[in-house]
């Protein structure tokens, strides 16, 4: 059997989350989030984030998070600005087009945005005969692994004050990004410099989930109507709770994450030692090397990833991943047999 450096999330969940499951399954518990896991879990995230003014709700899952979000946040006219490369553009079966709101979209080389490139949405005429962007959206760490460092995230959160818009971020891997050799942003950060995020679960040792963090107070209001409309709301909003609970327990998403961003920077080096180049700055658990098709087709024998970007009619940029799981024989078994490509 293949092994599969295709993502983070083919695997179950962390141990200690199986166990907090089933030594509270028995326990009777009021439904819809009102539990004590999930009010403990909430009070935690706050704790983390140095801010006890957060309003948090949890949700299954990321694109479950991005259309709550923006179905919330936007009036019927109002656009959403994103990378071109961004999960909400690429990989979301059109679903905040879904919610009545268009996407405007820039290239942006590294996955990130910048205010010059968010810029030109700004330029509508003629009035009313366009829609109003005013909702930013970036993920971090990106679809290409690269992160938004803290100067970066300033001035994109300037920008949007500036000009009335709104910025949200995407946080699928955002436990990754913070625990990174390069970053210097904290979560306590991200509660001011934006006006909600979600921290992702699904990618970092969860079954499932992601916490959607509202920082904006004016925002706050009612969002959990939307929540209960789009189906988001489970019954059992325990299963949610009690898996957020233990992740923020001893610092466990962290070190989960910290761990992927070790056998990342592992297998990225391992690329350098070759002379190869990559697609984007290798920074956390997702690495763009760019191979031979010679050589990608003979690794594919072994192992499982996407092959993402065709660079020319002879190379391709390849996405490798692991996970807070990832065995490290399986990313030495890897090196060997990629080595192996390249002999002597």
């Amino acid at each position: 059997m293949k092994y599969k450096f295709l993502n983070d999330y083919s695997e179950g969940c962390h141990p200690a989350i199986l166990e907090k499951l089933t030594q509270t399954n028995y326990a009777q518990q009021s439904g819809y989030g009102n539990d004590e896991y999930s009010e403990s879990a909430v009070e935690k995230i706050r704790l983390a984030c140095r801010n006890e003014a957060l309003d948090v709700h949890f949700v299954s899952g990321g694109t479950q998070a991005n259309l709550l979000v923006m179905a919330a946040f936007l009036k019927p006219y109002e656009s959403v600005i994103a990378a071109e490369s961004g999960h909400i553009n690429t990989h979301e079966a059109g679903a905040i087009e879904a919610t009545g709101h268009k996407i405007e979209y820039s290239p942006a080389p590294d996955g990130k945005l910048t205010p010059e490139l968010m810029a030109k949405h700004l330029l509508k005429f003629p009035k009313y005969h366009t829609v109003k962007p005013r909702l930013v959206y970036i993920s971090n760490s990106t679809e290409y692994g690269t992160l938004y460092t803290r100067r970066e995230l300033e001035a994109l959160y300037t920008f949007c004050r500036e000009n009335e818009l709104l910025l949200f971020i995407d946080g699928a891997r955002l436990a990754m990004a913070l625990t990174a050799g390069e970053n210097d942003l904290t979560l306590e950060d991200l509660s001011r410099l934006c006006d909600a995020f979600y921290i992702g679960g699904t990618k970092c040792g969860a079954l499932f989930g992601e916490a959607i963090v509202i920082s904006n107070p004016a925002l706050q209001t009612d969002f959990r109507y939307h929540v209960k409309q789009r189906g988001a709301m489970l019954a059992k909003g325990r299963s949610l709770g009690i898996q957020f609970d233990v992740l923020f327990t001893d610092h466990l998403i962290f070190d989960l994450a910290a761990r992927a961003n070790r056998l990342g920077a592992k297998l990225a080096e391992a690329f350098r030692q070759l002379g190869l180049a990559f697609l984007t700055p290798p920074q956390t658990n997702q690495v763009f090397p760019v191979l031979p098709d010679t050589v990608i087709q003979k690794l594919a024998e072994q192992y499982e990833f996407f092959e993402w970007q065709v660079i020319d009619e002879n190379s391709k940029a390849l996405r490798l991943v692991v996970s807070w799981a990832t065995p490290e024989e399986a990313v030495d078994r890897f090196i060997q047999d990629l080595k192996a490509c390249y002999p002597l």
